[in-house]
């Protein structure tokens, strides 16, 4: 008989933590690796300021902009900026196009508070701006904490402004008031998500008045004196606007040993920055590499800047007909791993999870073979022939990886931009990090799983 310690080790599976897994040296690169990723996360708290901060990354790399219809050669890199909101980067491989593309895709947008397009009233002693809040929020967890105002504004002649206030240590802040607990005893009889409502998110933004003999509205006109002096902007260019308010946080790292990162925006730049950084540093591909930064995934992928837009298969159909393929060739060869989040195993929170199922924190990237809800309703589910491809390609490079799913079967779930990959005939499979309190003002993300998803990358670029 077989040693039964032996036979276990052999046939069985099990989850490892990368510090038990991984030799040392792997570590202290994942620790070394997330400083550049917190400095990516702090310019980079919305999707036009990290196609912003990847462009002026891209072109220290030597990535140069591409039109439609372009000639491209082998080896050369190229960016397409599609209207300041996604991005779609591109190495050209010097194997035949009709190989394929190995694409890595990643969104950008992350779930905030947006103004409303007539935001700016006065009521109570105060000025405000009202708000439409974007994505998947738990509207009571945006209440009573510092808040930053990031976005442009379009002027009728086309002047376009930018703007970013509350990040330096020197800006103000703004802030969502809340009930004091004195006077929030009906609110407490609320269920949790009903407790705020959408209608009282609504950003204070000032106190003083213009002039306080003048009887009208003097604390709002005092606000638009001070933008006008500064942006020299109206009331009604806020008609032609995109401001968002996002937490004021830096990103931090998280207790004693410094092993975990807290930040705004994680889902999905804890994604967006390894497949990133991993096109940057594969010199040389075969294969021909794409990195898809999508915009609007958490609202459901809509517009001319979501991954539903024509503009994915058309720069396909535009590259491969610069090199001589045939897009639906190209597209039937092409493999994508949709890099997107998964929820982390929180003991705090043990019934929301199946936890043999669940990815575990600092275990790894994890491999979603399906995401969608209950009976894999909206849902890519990838082909067991590609996971056992892509398995292979892990193990080549020893990355450490582990499976999971959103939660239990019935207790809700979420997608991704997998589905609509798939659907021009890609392989496609989702795999990324693990996250704690996914969606929150302030995420938390292990270093090490970070550090892997780069790897899988690294490695998925050079099979």
């Amino acid at each position: 008989m077989k040693d039964a310690k032996e036979l276990k080790e052999a046939l069985s599976y099990r989850k490892k933590s990368v510090y038990e897994a991984a030799p040392k040296e792997i570590t202290e690169a994942a620790y070394r690796y997330s400083e550049g990723y917190a400095a990516f996360l702090d310019a980079a708290k919305t999707e036009r300021e990290a196609v912003a901060e990847s462009i002026r990354l891209a072109k220290e790399k030597g990535f140069r902009p591409y039109t439609l219809g372009m000639e491209l050669k082998a080896g050369e890199k190229y960016y397409y900026n599609n209207r300041d909101k996604s991005l779609y980067l591109f190495t050209v491989g010097s194997e035949p196009i009709e190989r394929g593309i190995r694409i890595c895709a990643a969104h950008i947008d992350s779930p905030r508070i947006d103004l409303k397009q007539c935001p700016l009233y006065e009521e109570g002693g105060m000025s405000f701006f009202k708000t439409h809040y974007y994505g998947g929020i738990r509207k009571y967890q945006w209440v009573a904490t510092p808040l930053a105002l990031h976005g442009v504004v379009v002027k009728k002649d086309g002047t376009r402004i930018d703007i970013s206030v509350g990040e330096d240590d020197r800006d103000p802040v703004f802030y969502i008031n809340d009930l004091l607990p004195h006077l929030g005893h009906e609110a407490d009889k609320k269920p949790l998500g009903e407790a705020i409502q959408g209608e009282k998110l609504n950003v204070l933004v000032g106190s003083r008045p213009y002039d306080p003999e003048f009887d009208g509205d003097s604390i709002k006109l005092n606000t638009l004196y001070l933008l006008h002096e500064k942006y020299g902007i109206t009331e009604e260019d806020f008609l032609s606007a995109e401001l968002c308010v996002v937490p004021a946080f830096k990103a931090r790292d998280i207790g004693f040993d410094r092993s975990l990162i807290g930040a705004y925006g994680h889902d999905d730049r804890v994604c967006a920055y390894p497949s990133l950084t991993a096109l940057f540093d594969t010199e040389a591909p075969a294969s021909t590499l794409m990195c898809v930064l999508a915009d609007k995934e958490e609202t459901g992928s809509e517009g001319n800047t979501g991954m539903k837009s024509a503009i994915f298969p058309d720069l396909i159909a535009e590259i491969a007909r610069a090199l001589g393929g045939d897009p639906a060739v190209v597209r039937a060869n092409s493999k994508c791993l949709s890099a997107d989040v998964s929820a982390a195993f929180d003991p705090n929170f043990s019934d929301a999870f199946e936890k043999r199922n669940t990815p575990l924190l600092s275990a790894g990237v994890v491999l979603t073979k399906y995401t969608g809800s209950r009976g894999k309703s909206s849902t890519n589910d990838a082909s067991a022939e590609y996971i056992g491809w892509l398995r292979r390609v892990m193990a080549q490079s020893g990355v450490i990886w582990q499976a999971g799913e959103l939660g239990k079967v019935d207790g809700g779930g979420g997608g991704t931009v997998a589905k609509f990959i798939a659907g021009h005939n890609i392989e496609t499979v989702d795999l990324g990090v693990p996250v704690i309190s996914m969606h929150a003002p302030f995420e938390v993300v292990s270093k090490v799983d970070v550090y892997e998803a780069y790897r899988a990358f690294v490695a998925f670029c050079n099979a």
